[in-house]
Order: C-alpha cells, then structure tokens, then sequence
C-alpha cells in the first residue's frame, strides 16, 4: 500500500495504491507537512474528504508524504484544489507552520496529526502505547526501521523545533557554520533565561533588555535571516509559550531544555535535547533517539483537598529516583487521569526531567479539548475530539514497567534539599528536618517558573494567601512570584490573584526562569550560610538557585509553598495545624481553591512575537571578533586515525554531578554565545575525589594546584589530552550542551563513568567526544588521579564492539579495563570527523 503524490499548477492529487482490506480500522488519515502546505486527508467509509491549506508568500510545493491508518477498499483517486489560508489573523483558517501567532488567538499549526502509523500496525502486530503511535509516526523509513525498545536507535522527523535564548545561542552559532540557508521545520526562540531577578518584574525586564541587548539582537536578526520566530524577553518562559501555542495531541516537538517534557500534558511528545540535535533537525536531517522502553504509570482516585498534581509526579520522583526513568517515557493513563487538569498534567510532565525520561505524556481528554478552545486552538479541539480513540493508548498495551498511584490516597508532598527524589510527606517533613539538622525557618518561598505558574496555580496560591490576609497575616519568609508567561501574567493581573499575593508579601518577577534556573540576585543571606528555601520549581541541586552551596531548597506545590510562606517554618502541616490570627483566635486553612481556567478568555497581554519575514537573505548577522558574549565557532579536529595514548585524568569526579556542576548557569549565561568564555566555568561545582574540594586539583606538569578550567586549559597548551572520570547518571540535569562543548574545547576526548544521563551523553558524542562507562562499576575506584589512560580499539571501532582502557598508574603498574559505548554506525562517523557537525557540512 502506498501513497503517489504530484502537483499540477494549484492542484494537489493523492492517488491511493493498492491498499490491503483489513476490518475493524475505518478511517484514514494522511497527512503532508511543510513550512508552506499541509493536506489533511481523512476516508471513512466510502467518502473521502480532503482539506489542503497553503501558506502565503511561497508557491513552492516539496511534499514528504506520512501515512497512517489502513482503508478498507479499492483504489481511490481524490484531488483537491489549493485554498489560500485568509489572513494572519484569521481564528479558524490561519495556517502559520513556522510558528508565528495572532493576536486573535490562532497559534500555531493548525494541524493535528493523529500518530498511527499504518506500517507499524501491520509489523507489530500488537497493541501500541500512546507514546508508541506518536514516536513510531515520525519515524523518517518506517519500512526499514528496526524497532526494539531500549536497544535500536530510531531516526525521526519533529515537526518542529523550540529553543530557549541561553541554549539558542550556541544552536543558532552551529546552524549558521552549516551554510544552510534556512530552517527546514518550524523553529522558534524564546527569550525566558537571561533575565535576572533583583527587585521586580518590570525593571528587572528593563535591566535584562539592555544587559543582554547583543544577544537579543544576535537571536532577533538569526532568527528574521533563518527562518525562525523570535519570542522576546517578557513573554514568558519557553515551556508555559509551547503550551498556549504549539503543542497538541499527536505533535513531536524537541527544545533544547531539560523541561520540555512540559508539552505532554496536552498530548505531545516534547523531549528535550542539546544544541546540535536541534541543528540537525532545522537542517532536515533525520533526528536520532534510542528507541525508548516505556513506563506505565496508571491512576487511580481522585485529586482532592491539599493534594495537587505536583505530588503525583513528587512521588514518581521518590519510586523512581533521579536516574529510574532514563532511557523511558513515562505514560500517565487510567481513570485518576480526568481528575487532573491539562496545565496540571503539564506538571507533571515536566518534572519527568528529575526522573531521567525521555519525556512523558497524558492521553488525549476533555480537559485538553476545553485548553485548546481557550487558548484559541478549536479547530485542534474538534479534530481531536473526532480522532480520540487514537489518542490514547490502545487496550491491552504491555509496559516495561508499570506503578500504580491511588490518588486518593496521595498526601501532599515535598521532595529535598539537594536532589528532586528525596521525598517527603509535607506532614513528616518539620520532624526529618530536625533529625537532620536543616534549618527549620523559612527564609525565601517562591512560586511559579516553569513546572508551576499556571492560571489554576496562581489561583490556588492566592485561595491560600486571601484566608491569610482575612485573618490579617502575611508571609514570614520572603515571597516571590513567577508568572510562567504574559498571557499568564496579563490574566491574573486583571483577575486580582497578583494583587492578593502582593498584599501577602509577595513580589512579582519578571515573565522569566528567574530564580529556579540560578538568576537570582539574592542578598538576604550570604555564602555559605545555611538556611532553607521552599519552591514550586523543579531542581534544587545543590547552589542551583542562589550559587550558595549551604542553602537547602525544597520543591513544593504552589499551595504548599505559600502556606509554609506564610508560616515561616517547614514544621507546619497546612492540613492539621493551626495559625493565630492578627486578633488572637486560632485557625486551619481550608484546602486551596482555583478555576482550571479564566472565566473570562485569558488576556494576552503585550504583543511580544517577531515572525519571520517571507525572505530574510538580506538580512545581516554580525558578531564581533571582540565581543565576550558572542563567538563564531570553529570546527573541532578530526580523529587522528590512532588510540588515543596516555591521556591525563584531569578530574576524577566523587559523587553527583550534574550538568549544573559541569557548566554552571546564573551569572555564566551571558557567556553561553562565547564557547572560550563560558569554559571557564568547567566543572568548577564539581567534587575533586583527590581531596574533596570544590575546583582545586593537581596539575601533573607542573606538581601545583589551580581550578580545573585552568589546568586543562595548560594541558591543551602543552599538547595533552586527558579524560573525566565520574561516578552515576553523570550529566543529569539541565540539556545544556556547553556541558560537552567545554571539555571538547579545551582538550577533552573521553568521559569514563559508571552511568550517563540521556541528554549528556548525546551531547559528548554531538561534539566528538567519546562517552564510555565501565564494563564494572568498581573499575571507577581503580582510577588514581596521577594516572595515564589509553584507549584502544577505535581502529575498529563498531557499534556493540567494547574498547579497552589501559590504565598506567604513577608507580609504573599497569591494568587493563573494558569500556562500553553506546554509539551507532552514524554517531562514529560524527566521532571520526571530529563532530556531528562536521561530518553535517562532509556530507553537502
């Protein structure tokens, strides 16, 4: 069965070959996309409809043909005749595949494409995950595609790319060194990183804008040449944008940042990967992933009281641990699913990120059908509606590992200090706090950022703070506010949450990552005193939110956040106790409150989008040779065609380390443009095994001690290569790519570790890197910081083929140790060029 597809002047024909008649599946549905056209296709029974959309301002038509479910019957022929989408701002037939939006509330593709793949029905033959139908339908050859879960790789087409303005940097740098023209799928910038918080939103914004005004105008102009929609500072963090615009059900989406998992609360499958991922894809090349095990994760009960969506995925978090869900995507399914809303489902989703997925994703239901329609999305709405048995995973669909939650059951959580996966019920947390030793008082309890600053959160919060302020009281510890975006922002401004959470004590911050990204100017403590913060964020590594290594940060529900705000302490349980009102009488909370939605349609705000131009040829993009933010980069030297011999460890690593500990953010994200500048800050967090310090080891040339940047700066100078060495889920975290770039950059060639996270470890191949575990895990404690290692066997080097380690020790002992790698057939030929990037421009 197959598809032939041709265009004659403005009309589209679709020929349907020889299909193969199969009961009990009625519809098809085909579906072309490019950044100018789309044609949806759907046949149920004996009729056939068709809808064709083209986008203005391009008459060229280069149509890759993705078909989906059998029809039963014979050979049809069906054509249809172009129709010119109306205006940009037209709600119902605006098609803007490159990501633009309208103020009328159209954003975004209107395109639903329902993820059933016809080859993998037939091949299968089995019951597919949700997760299963949308992955395997962008598969780039479904006819050649080998698909085992957890072992072959998959070569995919997103439909579309997002990048936040720190990471977007470094990806747009990369895609200008590929001389290709212009992006090849619709690709956006969100500017949400570089914006510190120091007294307020509106002149932290201001601030941000002329600090940071190089870059800005670096991306703005990138993005109007490439092809790429320009979101600027103020409108919001990237994942909150995604939600209101691009995701729906059935769309791949990748972004370069950890979080962006966020989408699959309404049906997407968003995965968050580094710079060069996303250059592959904008170039139009088949993007690749490890075919991943799904995880299963049924609900059951219902949502109530003090319990939120956060504490689903908090207590995922306490099953799974920080590295359970690597290589998997967690599917969230059964009855408990309806008691969530879709901004909540979201949250869930993000904070998959702790756990190491892949990504995760909620199946298809009324709460997203009633998001999309009140942000402007019916028409998805309606389509989705139409296909919804396809949006959900099928029945009797087998997991790799399935846990069973009771929502009724689930009690308030919060998860920390130093990792997302020490959890907590909120109601023991003040007696482990004591047994422990952390500090009880609550000095800073903040809300919002990505994973939390919903509509329904921002309500919830202000249900909590308005009982306070009745009873006239107001928070204890410092309070701040994160609007996730100025829809966001605009809304509840005008609907008096931010008034009540101002009057509380609150501060409202810019529309941005802020505080749970690291840029925070925090002056109420100094470094390396401790004392306890509580989040609604995700990540609380260590100094991750104020670069001070003593303070212990908890992640939270927005509601609980305000609550022990209020307090003061973390040993208050909202549930049981009490407070004393400004007259003296005793109270309880009430269980917090919040619409899932505006009454009212949102309030968009300020119009903060910069769409393309049809031609941006003429466009220029200028980097200054003596800019410190910026740097046009060079190509990475080929594999000289030898082992690599005697490389120095210039590191070995104890304990955690995250790519926070590799390449720091906060004050470092205005280098992320600059790769010279930014690798000053190489594994400066990370813990030195030698001696347990914190950026202080050896350098073997010279018998002194410096900071690491520093040493591997004077190996590189003297022509030495050298390794890190590193203990468990090494580089999890953030996707940030400068965590592999910098060691490429200054003279790395191999990590040696006993396990890798995801992302990181696809970053150092991007690069040239050799990423390699130990056949032993115990191997890692034969490793001496004055050693020589040598790595043999990249001669013939192959995918599933070990290579070896000799390992010469400084008292003239040698031992011999076995490495495994993961790469494939395409990922050596990037190591052999010296990157992907590399063997990209080897291949024009």
């Amino acid at each position: 069965m197959g598809w032939e597809v041709f265009i004659r002047d403005d009309i589209l024909a679709i020929i349907l070959l020889s299909p193969t008649v199969s009961s009990g599946h009625p519809s098809t549905l085909l579906t072309f996309m490019t950044p100018d056209v789309y044609a949806i296709v759907r046949c149920e029974n004996d009729t056939i409809r068709m809808q064709v959309f083209k986008a203005e301002g391009n008459p060229e038509f280069n149509l890759r043909a993705v078909f989906y479910r059998r029809y039963p019957g014979t050979p049809i022929s069906i054509e249809g005749r172009l129709q010119t989408a109306e205006s940009e701002r037209s709600r119902s037939h605006v098609i803007d595949l490159r990501g633009g939006q309208s103020r009328s509330g159209c954003r975004g593709s209107i395109l639903l494409q329902i993820e059933c793949c016809l080859i993998f029905l037939s091949r299968l033959n089995r019951p597919l995950t949700l997760s299963e139908k949308i992955v395997y339908g962008h598969l780039d050859d479904p006819h050649k595609q080998e698909i085992d879960r957890g072992r072959t790789y998959l070569r995919l087409r997103p439909d579309r790319v997002a990048m936040q303005d720190a990471t977007a940097q470094m990806a747009m740098l990369q895609f200008i060194s590929s001389g290709l023209p212009k992006v090849a799928v619709p690709s956006t910038i969100h500017c949400d990183h570089l914006i510190e918080a120091q007294t307020g939103g509106v002149k932290d914004l201001a601030r941000a804008k002329e600090v940071n005004h190089e870059v800005y105008d670096f991306l703005s102009s990138a993005g109007a040449k490439y092809g790429v929609g320009f979101w600027k500072p103020g409108s919001g963090i990237i994942h909150q944008i995604i939600l209101e615009n691009y995701a729906y059900p059935g769309v791949m989406l990748i972004g370069t940042d950890s979080h962006t998992p966020n989408g699959g609360g309404l049906g997407s499958i968003c995965i968050g990967v580094g710079g060069a991922d996303a250059v592959d894809v904008m170039a139009g090349i088949a993007w690749e992933l490890k075919c991943p095990k799904v995880i299963g994760v049924k609900l059951t009960g219902t949502l109530s009281g003090w319990t939120s969506p956060k504490d689903v995925i908090l207590k995922v978090a306490g099953i799974l641990t920080v590295k359970g869900g690597t290589g998997a995507i967690v599917e969230y399914h059964g009855p408990g699913v309806d008691s969530i809303s879709c901004t909540g489902m979201a949250t869930i989703c993000n904070m998959g990120a702790e756990i190491g997925a892949t990504t995760s994703v909620f199946p298809y239901n009324h709460r997203m059908k009633t998001y999309l329609e009140k942000t402007g999305r019916e028409q998805i709405a309606a389509l989705s509606d139409e296909f919804s048995d396809l949006l959900v995973p099928d029945e009797g669909c087998e997991y790799d590992e399935l846990i069973e939650l009771n929502l009724d059951e689930l009690k308030p959580h919060i998860n920390g200090p130093f990792t997302p996966d020490l959890a907590h019920p909120v109601s023991e947390i003040g007696a482990v706090a004591a047994k422990n030793g952390w500090p009880l008082e609550v000095k800073v309890g903040l809300i919002g950022s990505c994973t939390n600053s919903s509509y329904e959160d921002m309500g919830r919060a202000a249900s909590v703070a308005k009982q306070a302020l009745d009873k006239g009281l107001t928070c204890k510890a410092q309070f701040t506010v994160t609007p996730g975006s100025e829809q966001i922002r605009a809304t509840i401004e005008r609907d008096g949450y931010s008034k009540i959470l101002g009057d509380v004590g609150g501060v409202v911050l810019a529309n941005a990552c802020g505080p749970c990204i690291g840029q925070w100017d925090r002056q109420d403590v100094k470094k390396g005193e401790k004392n306890t913060i509580v989040t609604s964020f995700n990540r609380n590594f260590t100094a991750r939110n104020d670069a001070n290594p003593a303070t212990h940060a908890f992640v939270t529900s927005p509601e609980i956040v305000t609550a022990l705000s209020i307090a003061g302490t973390l040993n208050f349980n909202p549930e049981t106790d009490y407070f004393t009102a400004a007259n003296g009488e005793k109270f309880k909370l009430d269980p917090p409150y919040g619409d899932e939605l505006p009454a009212k349609d949102f309030d968009p705000g300020q119009d903060t989008y910069q769409h393309p131009p049809p031609d941006g040829t003429s466009i220029r993009v200028d980097v200054s040779p003596e800019s410190n933010r910026l740097q046009l980069l060079e190509p990475f030297d080929k594999w000289s065609g030898s082992d690599l011999e005697d490389m120095k460890v210039l590191i070995k690593v104890k304990g955690k380390c995250t790519t926070d500990h590799i390449s720091a953010a906060g004050p470092w994200l205005k280098f992320r443009g600059h790769l010279d500048n930014i690798s000053n800050n190489m594994l400066i967090g990370a813990v030195n095994s030698e001696n347990d310090a914190i950026n202080k080891l050896k350098n073997y040339l010279t018998g002194e001690y410096g900071g690491v940047p520093d040493v591997a700066r004077h190996y590189k100078a003297n022509g030495v290569s050298w390794v890190v060495v590193g203990d468990d889920n090494y580089g999890e975290g953030s996707s940030r790519e400068h965590a592999a770039l910098e060691p490429r950059h200054l003279g790395g060639r191999a990590i040696i570790v006993k396990s890798f996270a995801r992302i990181h470890e696809t970053n150092l191949k991007k690069q040239g890197v050799l990423p390699l575990t130990f056949s032993n895990p115990s191997d890692y404690d034969k490793i001496r910081p004055d050693d020589k290692v040598s790595i043999r066997g990249l001669k013939t080097f192959a995918p599933g083929k070990h290579l070896t380690a000799v390992v010469k020790h400084g008292d003239g002992s040698e031992e011999t140790l076995e490495l495994i790698h993961s790469f494939n057939e395409t990922q050596i030929e990037w190591f052999q060029a010296g990157s992907a990037l590399n063997r990209m421009k080897e291949l024009q």
